[in-house]
């Protein structure tokens, strides 16, 4: 008999445990038996090809519906060609050199089939996959193993098939120890849980449905409890650093500045500013979110919480995710605030405050100057980009930290500015983004972050239409795509042209390993069109990799109209505001994310001029990936699109680093399919964390709160 921490070498044997380590880095039994089922295929329900994504891995259970061998012509060698069904999409599987596959598979028959999909002449295919027939001629361990009704589908590797892991599983299962459960027996009862060993063998093991459902509802309770008794734990103990006081200040420069707006706030900004004012005067420090979609007037709601913060003698700091960007902010704010914000230059107003720029790329003397702004507290508003939070920047008074797109900047980069609001006090938070990601919603679902939304956008933003342009399929509605940007610029407007790639040589080929040709590049894409079908017009070139005077100058020469079209990198995805711009094509679309898409589109429209935008795409229909665009183009709702984008990519790991979705933490909870587990599990961590803060009394739950979140994820979650 073995117990959870025993090594897999000798549970399951060398080979296949150093499959699952190489693979998913799982060294025990018990990380084993947490690599729980991705989905369980009913016998006789085959899995619903529309949904497979090229690139990923795959185990699906189709039927073959022909088997094909012919001569390859431009190698040596034969080709056996296999065409799956689901009973509705079809899906190919081509083994090169390997003829004995016409003996094996059959017509009729249902089978496992496994392998990275990859696009062949716009149709998905499976190259060389492994398989494992369900029914025929074939007398396997395996098929023994899926006598039952429902067979688990595990994530596997090219490493390790779903079935072999659901193999060593079963061995691991037959010679386990009694597990004990980390819940009291009165909690378990109250919630009206199953034990936890029998949620274990069910997981991987149901009987039936009812079996497997039950057993789910106790795994996630695990996973919420154990993440939310160490977020109250971690809350009580933040209640012993508080932040700097900043209340309201009557006829300071926050009254001035208001006096001096030539609109009227929208009603969201006038609850959401009121919410933040209550915040920033009170002890406990804020760590709030504010969404709102690009143009719903963020930037002035910060605006008015960090002139807050100056009037009550603090200062604040803004945090731009990009120099471009930073020193866009910087000008911005000085604009809003006119005489307000020339403090310490002829002509300020008396009460004016000092709006200072500090990033990586000023010259020595500027760095030098800016800060000493900070740290002398002549700057009110110091605007940077993670250079501010470097250890030899120091502040007079912090009391606000503004974050900018807060995805673009890692926890261990925001933690740097917790102490700098003097000995023992933490600065108020605000994080600003335009289209929450996974790791923002996943963290206010679990209620670390109070939230705020603006919704409506003001007067004079114009609409922006969408159309997914499939290139494969309709190869002459690309140069549709050059004639509409020309038709823009000949009305006098301007144009992006987005691409995944720079195309540089520090760039490299950019190749994959999928079937797909490289993405597009930048470099290439503007020589192309320069060429072909935009020549004669005015083409600028914009990336992260260009000198940072250079980038400026193409962003001025932009905003004034100098060119008319600019082919760039994501570079312009957040805060480039070009109003006269009204058209985007988005080349390789299927290569950029949801809130990316989202957010790149929000560059135009930004007048009063319609936008247009182009997702163009080589990638079959029917599809997730074509799917997914063709949901971008059908709503601007940026919180639609969010809570998308999280069903999508899944929630990425909340008590790490990633924020890809690849590989959670949480094996089993859903942040959009079990918002009432977690809120329960709130609760419940609530009432046992305020009667026994260090848990004391629940070995076995501060127990699972170590497994789960250990020591460096406790430590994240504190940061984050």
């Amino acid at each position: 008999m073995t117990g959870l921490g025993e090594r897999l070498e000798r549970v399951v044997g060398k080979k296949s445990a150093d499959a699952l380590e190489g693979a998913f880095k799982l060294a025990t039994a018990g990380d084993l038996l947490r690599h729980y089922p991705r989905r369980y295929a009913e016998r006789g329900q085959l899995t619903d090809i529309a949904g497979l994504e090229v690139g990923e891995h795959v185990t699906v259970m189709a039927k073959v519906v022909s088997v094909t061998k012919r001569q390859m012509k431009t190698k040596r060698g034969t080709l056996v060609e296999v065409a799956l069904t689901d009973g509705k999409r079809s899906l190919d599987c081509a083994f090169f050199n390997q003829p004995w596959h016409m003996e094996k598979l059959k017509p009729g028959m249902s089978a496992l089939f496994a392998g990275k999909v990859t696009a062949f002449r716009q149709k998905l295919q499976l190259a060389n996959p492994d398989y494992q027939l369900l029914d025929g001629d074939a007398e396997t361990e395996a098929v023994e193993e899926f006598a039952g009704g429902l067979i688990p589908v595990y994530p596997s590797s090219a490493k390790i098939q779903s079935w072999q892991i659901a193999q060593c599983v079963q061995q691991a299962l037959a010679v386990l120890d009694e597990i004990t459960d980390p819940f009291p027996d009165a909690l378990r009862d109250k919630l009206g849980l199953p034990p936890y060993e029998q949620a274990v063998r069910s997981i991987h093991r149901p009987a039936e449905w009812a079996d497997l459902e039950l057993a789910r509802t106790r795994l996630k309770w695990d996973e919420a409890l154990s993440v939310q008794l160490a977020l109250a734990q971690r809350r009580q103990a933040a209640n012993a650093r508080p932040a700097p006081a900043c209340p309201p200040t009557e006829g300071a420069i926050l009254s001035a500045f208001d006096k001096r707006l030539p609109f009227t706030l929208t009603a969201g900004q006038v609850e959401v500013g009121e919410a933040i004012a209550a915040d920033l005067s009170g002890e406990h420090p804020m760590n709030r979110l504010l969404q709102g979609e690009v143009g719903s007037g963020k930037t002035i709601v910060a605006l008015r919480a960090m002139l807050q913060a100056v009037d009550s003698g603090k200062q604040a700091a803004m945090l731009a995710p990009t120099e471009v960007l930073a020193a866009q902010h910087a000008r911005s704010l000085r604009e809003l605030l006119g005489e307000l914000g020339q403090g310490g230059e002829l002509g300020a107003a008396d009460n004016a405050t000092k709006v200072t720029l500090l990033t990586g790329s000023l010259t020595a003397p500027q760095r030098k100057q800016a800060m000493l702004d900070a740290v002398s507290g002549a700057a009110g508003i110091v605007v940077g980009t993670h250079a501010l939070i470097q250890d030899k920047v120091k502040f007079a008074a912090l009391g606000l930290v503004v974050v900018d797109e807060q995805h673009r900047f890692g926890v261990e980069q925001r933690d740097a500015l917790r102490g700098r609001a003097g000995e023992n006090l933490s600065p108020h938070v605000l994080v600003m983004t335009a289209t929450p990601i996974p790791r923002t919603v996943a963290m206010t679902v679990y209620g670390d972050l109070e939230i705020s939304a603006l919704r409506e956008l003001p007067a004079g933003r114009s609409p922006i239409s969408t159309t997914v342009v499939p290139v494969a399929e309709k190869p002459s509605w690309l140069d549709r795509v050059w004639q509409r940007v020309r038709e823009e610029v000949g009305k006098g407007h301007q144009a992006y042209v987005v691409c995944p790639r720079i195309g540089d040589e520090e760039d490299g080929p950019g190749g994959s390993d999928d079937g797909r040709r490289p993405p597009l590049a930048v470099v290439e894409v503007t020589e192309t069109l320069a060429a072909g079908p935009l020549s004669g017009l005015r083409l600028g070139i914009l990336h992260g990799r260009l000198p940072t005077d250079e980038k400026d100058a193409v962003m001025r020469a932009f905003a004034a109209a100098e060119i008319d079209v600019l082919v760039a990198t994501t570079v312009v995805e957040v805060g480039v505001n070009v109003p006269n711009a009204t058209a985007m094509v988005i080349m390789d679309a299927d290569r950029f994310g949801v809130s990316q898409l989202h957010q790149l589109r929000g560059r135009v429209g930004r007048g009063s001029a319609p936008g247009v935008c182009l997702l163009v795409t080589d990638m079959p229909g029917g599809t997730a990936t074509r799917d997914r665009l063709d949901a971008v183009a059908s709503t601007l709702d940026g919180f639609e699109l969010a809570r998308m984008d999280l069903e999508l990519r899944r929630e990425g790991d909340i008590l790490g680093a990633s924020q890809s979705g690849a590989k959670s933490g949480l094996k089993m909870l859903s942040l959009i399919r079990d918002e009432q587990v977690i809120a329960d599990a709130r609760v419940v961590a609530q009432a046992l964390v305020a009667d026994d803060p260090a848990l004391t009394a629940y070995p076995g739950l501060a127990g699972m709160v170590h497994q789960v979140i250990d020591t460096e994820r406790a430590e994240y979650l504190e940061k984050a």
